[in-house]
């Protein structure tokens, strides 16, 4: 029997530069990395057991990365136990702080950066 399950892919134009960013800042972990014959990379990466894909942008096949387009339409939310340890550590791997890490008034503790290959991240954790 197949468990349903939905997993980002997130497009990029160096996905192995990528990989050993989600790692420095997030403490994700390699799962698998493919190769395709034209060389891009597809690499299934995991943040405290949460899967995500990290992948090579292909023109051809309508995978663009967020600099080619100019902007991010998703926004990827990271609930961690410490928000702020979180954020700056994404932030000395190399992300750029759009807010910091504060309360909010929705009920979390969250700020967001963006990587440096666009995809921006909400981190944060539910205000008690």
């Amino acid at each position: 029997m197949v468990t349903s399950s939905l997993a980002p892919m997130l497009t990029v134009k160096d996905a192995s530069a990528a990989t050993d960013f989600y790692i420095r800042a997030f403490g994700a972990t390699e799962g698998s990395r493919l190769e395709t014959p034209t060389g891009q990379i597809v690499a299934q990466m995991f943040v405290d057991g949460l899967e995500f894909f990290v992948v090579d942008e292909n023109p051809d096949a309508f995978n663009l990365s967020p600099k080619t387009l100019g902007g991010t339409t998703v926004r990827m939310s990271l609930i961690v136990g410490d928000p702020d340890a979180t954020a700056a550590r994404a932030l000395s791997a190399g992300a750029t702080e759009v807010f910091p890490v504060d309360d909010q008034p929705y009920g979390l503790r969250q700020g967001r950066v963006e990587d440096p290959f666009g995809h921006h991240w909400l981190i944060g954790t539910p205000l008690t």
